[in-house]
């Protein structure tokens, strides 16, 4: 049975902000084509709801827009906007069927940054929540740094956003400072006092964005904000490959999500972004499957389960046993086999010498023609020659 397959008896669902809170990114612009691309491959994976851009910027993110909404995805697809009427309008006129209302709910912002009350932002949000309601509009009420507001204030926002019709809460941990277990309970919190739907909204500054978004749904969040490859503002969101195979695996979760798809996902925004995909990236990075310490080799040669926590083409990678100064015999053993060739014991010895010495020397691991011409030369200097193309 499914630990999560339900948050509080209803449907644990995605949504995916490459397109908006990935592309602020400092330094990070999408081309509208890739754009296009990236909506479609989100929405083919299965996830919920694509938050696309922000309308009221114009232009061609509002271009970018309405050529996504054209495609007729089956996500939905929700534009960003300040608790303006102005803002909402833009995002009717390009034909999104979802909003986002943001606003500061934090007295560190409404003190410092828009230099008001808790009564003012209120007063604006249920406006704008109402405006977008009346035009037949989903409707996600942000609460900007959510993570350092009041507590009995976000209880109240809730509140008010509920009676102007609004259909979820967004917590936002705007700059990253929770942690995963204080944040499980403050979701538990306002969820028990509300009974609201409500979406995690995590930023990485402290390297807990994943854990975090798992810490609220824990706790009840029924919605889990996401961008793909963990791209964001400053050291960037909760990643969706990170979060969605955590939920699989770690917690049991049920999901319809096509993970086989996150490879090519995650490499195309990787290009598209600019943003290299470190090999140590988590769930989708190069060296994930790839094993070349001994033992490790070894076990996961034997049985991958011994060093892998899922199988690799549960998210479009492969197994690689890569050659280099911390192989063991097994490894080189089994590398020789692919060419039908079986190693005496003592050649895997001679062989793993030589390979941990000319692995030294280049400061990487082995290609396989490097590999094979070590053993050339092993049988050279016994006066043997290899009678195959390999």
């Amino acid at each position: 049975m499914c630990v999560i397959d339900k948050i509080k008896g209803k449907e644990l669902k995605f949504v995916d902000t490459t397109l908006r809170d990935g592309e602020q990114t400092a330094g990070v612009v999408f081309a509208n084509s890739e754009k296009l691309m990236i909506a479609e491959m989100l929405s083919d994976l299965g996830i919920n709801q694509l938050e696309v851009g922000i309308p009221t910027m114009g232009g061609d993110e509002k271009e970018a827009i309405k050529q996504i909404v054209k495609k007729n995805l089956k996500s939905s697809i929700m534009a960003w906007n300040r608790a303006v009427i102005g803002d909402i309008q833009q995002s009717i006129d390009c034909g999104v069927d979802a909003v986002a209302i943001s606003i500061s709910v934090s007295d560190i912002h409404i003190q410092n940054k828009l230099k008001t009350s808790r009564e003012w932002v209120l007063e604006q949000m249920v406006k704008a929540t109402e405006y977008a309601k009346k035009n037949g509009l989903y409707v996600s009420v942000n609460g900007e740094d959510a993570s350092r507001a009041d507590e009995d204030f976000l209880i109240e926002f809730i509140e008010c956003a509920k009676k102007a019709g609004a259909d979820r809460f967004r917590f936002c941990d705007t700059v990253g400072v929770m942690d995963p277990f204080t944040i499980r309970k403050k979701i538990e919190n306002i969820y028990n006092a509300t009974k609201f739907d409500i979406e995690m909204h995590t930023h990485n500054d402290f390297g807990m964005a994943t854990a975090n978004a798992i810490g609220g749904v824990l706790g009840g969040a029924n919605y889990v904000g996401v961008t793909v490859n963990g791209l964001g503002e400053r050291a960037g969101n909760a990643a969706l490959e990170e979060v969605l195979m955590a939920l699989i695996h770690v917690l049991k979760f049920d999901s319809k999500i096509d993970t086989r798809r996150f490879k090519e996902l995650s490499e195309y925004v990787s290009r598209a972004s600019g943003r290299e995909l470190p090999a140590w990236k988590a769930i989708v990075g190069s060296n994930m499957f790839r094993h070349e310490s001994g033992i490790h080799a070894d076990g996961a040669l034997k049985d991958p389960k011994n060093y892998e926590a899922f199988d690799p083409s549960e998210v479009g990678l492969e197994r690689q046993i890569v050659i280099g100064k911390h192989s063991g015999k097994a490894a080189i053993v089994n590398k020789f086999l692919e060419y039908d060739i079986e190693l005496s014991d003592s050649d895997s010895v001679t062989m793993l010498e030589q390979i941990r010495s000319t692995s030294v020397k280049l400061k990487r691991s082995l290609f396989d023609k490097e590999i094979v011409s070590i053993y050339k030369d092993l049988l050279r200097a016994r006066g043997e020659e290899l009678h195959r193309i390999i």
